[in-house]
């Protein structure tokens, strides 16, 4: 779980992952919605797929990213679980 939190620590990569709420996007249409090179958003993607909170499938020549909500739906119960304890 430990490269979930680092993925989540930075900014960029939660704007990504707000971003792929909405709709899956390709690595193009990502960048563009920030200001930095390509290379460093393919660095933010590659850490969000080491992470798995994304997928990417590559179609044709684009690769297409989408959101995975399970590990999210994993770091949600594990803060639950630690913000009720003693409540029990």
């Amino acid at each position: 779980m430990g490269d979930v939190w680092k993925a989540l620590a930075d900014p960029t990569r939660r704007k990504i992952l707000s971003l792929l709420k909405d709709k899956d996007m390709n690595a193009g249409e990502i960048a563009n919605e920030f200001n930095m090179t390509k290379p460093s958003i393919s660095n933010h993607l590659n850490i969000l797929k080491q992470a798995d909170l994304v997928d990417a499938e590559k179609v044709g020549q684009n690769v297409n990213y989408s959101l995975k909500t399970s590990v999210l739906q994993d770091v949600l119960k594990l803060i639950s679980d630690l913000s009720s304890r003693g409540k029990d």
